[in-house]
């Protein structure tokens, strides 16, 4: 029997190569697109194909690759907060104009469905928690805009063009093969790489803040129930665990005897990230199953993935978000 063909963007990065790692499971011919800006190849199982394009530069041969899709999973999207801040141009042409062209090919070659990743920083700093779909949207700085904007593309097509979607707005994924290149940027990611190297946790404020962490095949998972399940269709909907963590809690979970640097609150963050999840329950049935313990014990398991990860202490982590503190000191 044929293969239904889907499509994932950033397929190769952090979420999209688990993604595409639990749909070739589910015995789908797997095609991922992406420009290895911060993905690896050696994310991919065997057996998928894989295209270099960037999302922001359309062309024919880009087109070519929605051929005959079922599913487009549309990941592909420049991530973190300073370097938005450094080049917004870039951020808006990559995560605004390639979800335009993303769309486009959608409705070209007439894919079924798309499902987006969207970010639950859309919501900037929430007035209410849990925090639902149909919250204030106060996105605090250029990614979370433009994130907030592919969003909106998604929708407008699907209101004139009926091209079915669902939009995910993902609360603080966490897993193995999380980013640990580039700028500043996720707590995970610093942490282990600080733990690797038995060197002190960096913790922004008194670290009594706390983030709706969801472990990263829960989410694949969400993504898939979105694809197969009509009562999804043009719905945005919120994925997270139903039961955020204090940062020193983490700490504690990671390394009980850690050494702490307490550094400067940051602004443009919210005290609490809580995901109103009860649509997503309603609709897809999905829940978060990976407590916080069993997500970390698997995170230390593969340590060594972090070993030679950017480490960040009080000075590099003071240069790096400089901008940050100038350009949202006022917020």
């Amino acid at each position: 029997m044929k293969k239904n063909k889907v499509v994932v963007t950033g397929g190769a990065g952090f979420i999209g190569s688990h993604l595409s790692e639990y749909l070739k499971k589910k015995n789908y011919q797997v095609v991922v697109i992406d420009n290895l800006s911060s993905g690896n190849m050696n994310n991919l199982p065997k057996g998928i194909k894989f295209y270099n394009f960037d999302i922001s530069k359309k062309n024919k041969k880009f087109e070519k690759v929605f051929n005959n899709a079922k599913y487009v999973f549309h990941l592909a999207a420049l991530a973190d907060i300073v370097p938005s801040i450094e080049n917004p141009q870039r951020y808006y042409d990559v995560n605004v104009t390639g979800t335009l062209n993303v769309i486009k090919a959608c409705l070209k070659k007439k894919v079924k469905k798309i499902i987006y990743a969207a970010s639950s920083s859309c919501y900037g700093i929430p007035k209410k928690f849990p925090t639902n779909e149909k919250s204030e949207l106060l996105p605090q700085y250029p990614y979370a805009l433009t994130k907030m904007l592919g969003e909106e593309l998604i929708k407008h097509w699907g209101l004139v063009y009926n091209v079915k979607y669902t939009s995910l707005r993902l609360f603080n994924v966490y897993g193995t093969r999380s980013r640990t290149s580039g700028g500043y940027g996720a707590m995970f990611g610093v942490f282990l790489a600080q733990l690797a190297n038995k060197k002190p946790f960096t913790i922004v404020g008194k670290g009594n803040q706390k983030r709706d962490f969801t472990y990263v095949t829960d989410v694949c998972r969400a993504f898939y129930l979105s694809a197969i399940n009509k009562k999804a269709d043009y719905k945005i909907l919120n994925v997270g665990s139903d039961n955020p963590q204090s940062v020193n809690k983490i700490a504690k979970i990671l390394d009980k005897n850690a050494k702490i640097i307490n550094l400067p609150k940051r602004p443009g963050e919210p005290d609490l990230t809580f995901a109103d999840t009860k649509e997503i329950k309603k609709i897809l049935n999905w829940r978060a199953n990976i407590t916080i313990e069993e997500g970390i014990k698997i995170l230390k398991k593969n340590l060594v993935l972090w070993k030679r990860a950017p480490l960040w202490n009080k000075q590099k982590i003071a240069k790096a978000t400089k901008l940050w503190f100038k350009f949202l000191k006022n917020e």
